[in-house]
């Protein structure tokens, strides 16, 4: 008998694993993409909370691509509400020059808070 056979009917290989035949099943290729520490927390959340979401992008080979996605909106967000929140609180270069630690402190104050945005509304939910 041999290993392995093909079936016309549904037009697959299968291969004898012990007493049985199974059916040799193959991921189509995808692109990878790279995905950064917004596509990480967002997958951590989906694994963790949307169990049946994770599983459905997993098996159609949709999970890179979405989380690739999700990163770069992330990042733009994050950057634009940056932007903006500095310049609506006066935090320019001429306070870097004049008190560079109370710059500091606002912009990273400013960090946090465009963070939680960017938290609440694209990485969890």
């Amino acid at each position: 008998m041999e290993n392995r056979i093909y079936d016309e009917k549904n037009g697959l290989w299968y291969e004898k694993q012990g007493d049985y035949y199974l059916p040799c099943l193959e991921l189509p290729e995808q692109e990878t993409k790279p995905v950064g520490v917004w596509g990480q927390r967002h997958l951590h959340y989906i694994k963790q909370y949307k169990r049946v979401f994770y599983a459905n992008l997993l098996t159609t080979c949709k999970l890179n691509g979405y989380l690739a996605d999700v990163d770069e909106q992330a990042e733009n967000l994050f950057l634009r509400l940056v932007k903006d929140l500095a310049e609506k609180e006066n935090v320019t270069e001429k306070l870097k020059a004049e008190n560079q630690m109370l710059w500091v402190q606002r912009v990273n104050n400013i960090r946090n808070r465009a963070m939680e945005i960017v938290i609440a509304e694209l990485i969890c939910s």
